[in-house]
């Protein structure tokens, strides 16, 4: 009989190999692909030491059609928990060495007792993604366990953060669980995306593609939206899910991580004041205003390459996490367009879900027109931002910077759908449209008339906006509470934010609302 020192001993060693995966020589293949192992990925990722290993000796069950006889344990997966600056977070990643990372029946086990155990204990989750996809020789038990992992996801959704981190492949089925996580993060010339691969797409339609050109990091940074960041390595990635984190409430009963200012809370910013041109069509950078007002540093921006014409993203007001939303008037004058509204719509839910106030910068001259913007469904995808601001019970406060025209007016989180306080510098400009187009349409028929026509174009519209291209009107309505110097816009976001830290809304009960999607 083996006394307990020898099984001690014995569980050392298949520890030891247990850490292995698929063997020396796979770790290697990865390395030199400039990857990662599963095991290197979550020792970065937790605190040191903090990290405990679960279902480390489960075992597929699969031997048919080629699979290796010889069982690795724990599968292609590696799950576990620990702390993140401090804080439980959950975690999986998937295992390249072991069957190219395929998921079986024990993977998906895995991978959903460690999102219950998240979903439980009210932690976020992260899943490192690095597969082949679904493991062919086991059928119908891959493709369920695929569904019982969206299952959790969709249930878990708006309860806890849910980050996946797309380092490798990741193809067919398996991109679903990362589409309906809150944040995806990819890694540059490593990590590809999508529903069917170059071959299919080759033999289908006969277009020949890349993988890069297909689905990598890119393409969804930028052209389709799919993921959120980019990073250059596998551990700048992970620096970078760290600082997400670093914002985000373990759950939705929580409130964001409040850190103690370093520097004035009250302070002017007398530099906001030369911001702003004096022609309402001359473009500026919004990314300075924000910067200006928030904490210095502080402003983590989301999806910077995707509908570059709204920023969004997450900072901090002396300390406080809020959400900021803002049109870029140097990218498409502004305009909100069918991939600006989708983008800030699906960023203004994540904020409300997890206790994230939210704070809008407005200059929009409109909704983009044109044929396709039309009929690619403008009015439908717009409408899903108008639905976020209005569903959203966080603390909602809106600054109008300069433009807010028609429709956009109203969809950039007005006062008309619910903002707590709606403050307007001087250069604000609130009509129908701008003074140009609004004079255009209304003396048409006067300009025609006249022997001097420029001129009198001219006259009215001096004469427009001084009676409604201006802060004043809307403020004499109550639709702005207060009309601010730029300098003070810190002070007043803050001093807002204190006032509405115990805000208490509640929404007509319903099971869910029906956003058009």
């Amino acid at each position: 009989m083996s006394t307990m020192r020898e099984k001690i001993e014995q569980l050392r060693e298949l520890r030891e190999k247990v850490k292995l995966g698929g063997g020396v020589k796979r770790i290697e293949s990865q390395h030199k692909k400039g990857k990662l192992t599963a095991r290197e990925r979550l020792a970065l990722f937790f605190d040191p030491g903090t990290f405990r290993e679960l279902d480390s000796f489960m075992l597929h069950r699969c031997t048919d059609f080629g699979v290796d006889k010889t069982k690795i344990p724990g599968d292609a997966v590696v799950t576990g928990y620990g702390l993140v600056n401090g804080r439980l977070v959950f975690a999986y990643a998937q295992d390249f060495t072991v069957l190219g990372g395929s998921l079986g029946e024990v993977c998906a086990q895995k991978i959903c007792k460690v999102m219950d155990l998240a979903m439980q204990n009210g932690a976020p989750i992260v899943g490192f993604n690095d597969s082949g996809g679904a493991r062919i020789q086991e059928g119908v038990l891959s493709l369920s366990g695929y569904g019982e992992i969206f299952y959790r996801n969709t249930i878990a959704s708006g309860v806890i953060p849910q980050i996946a981190a797309i380092m490798g492949p990741c193809a067919g089925g398996a991109v679903y669980s990362p589409g309906i996580m809150d944040f995806t993060f990819m890694v540059e010339n490593t990590s590809y995306m999508f529903i069917t691969g170059p071959q299919v797409i080759k033999e289908v339609t006969s277009e020949e593609v890349s993988f890069e050109d297909l689905g990598g990091a890119s393409v969804h940074t930028s052209k389709s939206g799919v993921a959120h960041f980019t990073a250059k390595s596998d551990e700048e990635c992970i620096d970078m899910i760290k600082k997400l984190l670093s914002y985000l409430p373990s759950n939705n009963l929580e409130e964001p991580p409040y850190v103690e200012p370093t520097e004035e809370t009250h302070r002017l910013i007398p530099e906001l004041e030369d911001i702003v041109p004096v022609e309402s069509t001359k473009p500026y950078d919004m990314k300075e205003v924000i910067n200006y007002v928030v904490d210095k540093g502080s402003f983590f921006e989301v999806q910077p390459n995707f509908a570059p014409n709204i920023i969004v993203g997450f900072a901090r007001i002396a300390g406080k996490v809020v959400g900021i939303v803002a049109n870029q008037p140097k990218e498409a004058a502004g305009t909100l367009d069918i991939n600006a509204s989708v983008k800030a719509a699906r960023f203004v839910r994540f904020c409300d879900s997890f206790n994230i106030p939210i704070v809008t910068f407005v200059d929009v001259p409109g909704f983009l027109p044109g044929v396709n913007q039309e009929h690619d469904g403008i009015i439908r995808h717009g409408a899903k931002l108008l639905y976020a601001y209005s569903e959203a019970t966080v603390p909602k406060i809106t600054v109008i910077v300069r433009k807010a025209y028609g429709g956009a007016y109203i969809v950039m989180g007005s006062r008309h759908l619910r903002a707590d306080f709606v403050f307007a510098w001087p250069t604000a400009e609130v009509a129908v449209m701008g003074p140009q187009g609004a004079v255009n349409i209304l003396y048409r028929k006067q300009l025609a008339e006249v022997d001097n026509p420029e001129e009198e174009r001219k006259r009215l519209i001096d004469e427009y906006t001084a009676k409604f291209a201006n802060p004043y009107k809307p403020a004499e309505y109550g639709f702005v509470d207060q009309i601010i110097e730029p300098a003070e816009t810190r002070i007043h976001i803050n001093d807002a934010l204190e006032a509405l830290k115990n805000k208490r809304a509640n929404l007509p009960p319903k099971k869910h609302g029906n956003i058009p999607l």
